[in-house]
Formats: C-alpha cells, structure tokens, sequence
C-alpha cells in the first residue's frame, strides 16, 4: 500500500506530531512524506519526496501574524501549479495534517483525504469557541485543507473521533525535574517587547526560545536564545512552569508534564482563540496580549500554584490502526 503522508510545516506543532504519527504509518505500507511551509524548526528524520512553500503564515513581532510577508510569500501562479503537478493519484490512502497542496490536489482529482490534526477538532460544534463569531476564521479552518473525513486532536475528547494530544516520546521519556527557571515561546513578538515586560516580573528566570534571533543574550532576569528542539525540551521538562502562545502542541505537552502553564494567543488568529477558550474551561490563566496590563496577570500566575490533571495515554499507533481499517 502507499501512503501519502503530507504535513504543514509553519509553526513546530504539526512535526512535532509527525515524529510519532510516521513511525505509526510505516508499520501499513510504504509512506512518502510532503511538508509544506517554511517556518518549523523541527526536522522529520525520514526522506521528504515532495517539498512545497505551501500557502504559509508568517510569525510577526507584535502579537500577531505578518500580513505582508504572508501576502508577498504566497503566489497564488506557484500554488496552483504545485497543486496540478503533484501525482496524487498514485497513493492509496492520503493522511493530511493541515497542508493545503495535497488537500486541494485531492479534492480536483476526487480522491479521498483522511485529515489528521488538531484543526480537524476544531470542525466539531461540541469544542469550546470564542464568544465572538470569526466568520474568516471559520472559513479558513473549513476550506485551507479541505478533507473527506476527519480525526481531531484536542485537550479532551469533545466528540468522536477527536482524541488528547499526542505527546512525543522525547517528552513522554524525559525524567522531569525543577531548576527553577520559566520556559517562554511567543513567537509572535519581538525579542524587545518580551525582555521589556518580562524584565519587570522580578525574581524570575526567564527563558526564553526565539524566532527572532541567532544567538544567546540576557538582559536581567531574561535569557533568550534561537530556537533548538533539544534544548527546547530540556528546558520544558526542568522548568517550573511555561508561558506560551495559545497553539497545540506546547500547552498540551506541559499540561501532560503537568507544569504551570500560562497561555497568551495571536491576535486574529481563530484557532488560538479557541483553544484559549478550552485551556480557559480547564483553569488555565489567559491574557489577551503581551503588555503592560499582562504584568500583573503574570505576576499573579506565578505567585500562584496550579494543578491541572490530565490523563494523555499513548495511543498513537491504535488511532493510526483504526484510520487505516476505517478508511481504506
């Protein structure tokens, strides 16, 4: 059997989700790989045969996505040729976690997609969202990768076919430990604004993992350095507690870590605003944005201790056995 296995590559989440989900594949058949995007910091350590821009989001540095490098980014005479040039008819089952060429390569030729991501809970009207109606956003989680059928990761099991977060073995394996230190990933602002109101909750080891720069430096209590998938993980699994964006993947692994966990989405970017809202049902302290009236919430978080249970089973390789006795 071959296997088509095409994954988004802005942003760490879906690869991170890669690492366990392709070994899982590998045992069904033969599966080529496909990662489109630029902005992922983590490698797949298998071959990549098709290799695309995709239609990427870029990071900016004001809480937020850059709009114009997105827009400038994304030709749409580029897209449509790698959609009608990839031979999508080939494969026998198609495993899409989010990424739009394969998605839309499928839909004009009529074959059948499985979408396997996070994006794929959100669909379902039984998962938390936003008080505010995001019509674009909606929109854009129903048509940016367009599937037959859909199995959905979130931080509990809203409906069917949605199922806890995957959480990669290089977490689950880790011994944990304290150091003392808070790990920080919000790619979405600058280095300056992060040093200049995280510098003000005193008393604090900040560390934080940038998109932003190429080297190490402090400032104060601050240290921020390039992101590194190694170091990354040791940092998160010695700290105290993490302070992050609204995505996936980070607040369900410290959640699963069971570490303080404070969250802060992107402005207009729907899918972090609904998981702020579950991560909200759950007691997780959320701030609308990184400024001076988050000091205080911050502050607050930290002189505050926090428990959040969770039960996030390997299941991996049965959720891939069951898509494939399913769909096939």
């Amino acid at each position: 059997m071959k296997i088509l296995y095409a994954i988004q590559g802005t942003g760490n989440g879906h690869m991170s989700r890669a690492m366990d989900v392709a070994p899982a594949l590998e045992k069904h058949g033969q599966v080529d790989y496909m990662v489109s995007g630029a902005q992922a910091d983590i490698a797949l350590p298998y071959s990549i045969k098709y290799k695309s821009k995709g239609l990427s989001f870029f990071f900016g540095k004001k809480g937020g996505i850059d709009i114009g490098r997105t827009f400038n980014e994304n030709s749409s005479r580029r897209i449509w040729k790698e959609v009608h040039d990839l031979p999508i008819e080939q494969y026998d089952l198609i495993i899409n976690d989010f990424e739009p060429i394969s998605a839309w390569a499928a839909k004009l030729k009529g074959k059948k997609v499985i979408a396997l991501s996070h994006q794929s809970a959100l669909l379902s009207s039984k998962c938390p969202k936003p008080k505010s109606l995001d019509i674009v956003g909606q929109s854009i989680l129903k048509n940016y990768a367009p599937a037959t059928k859909h199995y959905g990761f979130h931080f509990n099991s809203f409906d069917e076919n949605i199922y806890t977060p995957i959480v990669r073995n290089s977490i689950r394996q880790k011994e944990l430990t304290k150091n003392g230190h808070y790990t920080v990933y919000l790619p979405a602002y600058s280095d300056e604004k992060i040093i200049k109101i995280l510098s003000q909750v005193k008393g604090v080891d900040w560390k934080v993992f940038s998109k932003h720069t190429k080297s190490k430096h402090w400032h104060e209590n601050v240290s921020i350095e390039p992101i590194n998938n190694e170091r990354f993980v040791n940092s998160l699994t010695s700290s105290i507690g993490v302070l992050c964006g609204a995505g996936f993947e980070t607040p369900s692994e410290a959640l699963f870590l069971q570490k303080k966990l404070m969250v802060i989405p992107m402005k207009g970017q729907y899918e972090q605003q609904c998981n702020a809202e579950a991560l909200k049902e759950m007691g997780i302290p959320i701030a609308k944005k990184l400024g001076k009236k988050s000091i205080e919430k911050i502050q607050n978080w930290i002189d505050t201790d926090q428990h959040i249970e969770v039960n996030y089973q390997d299941e991996t390789q049965a959720i891939v056995d069951k898509i494939v006795a399913n769909e096939l």
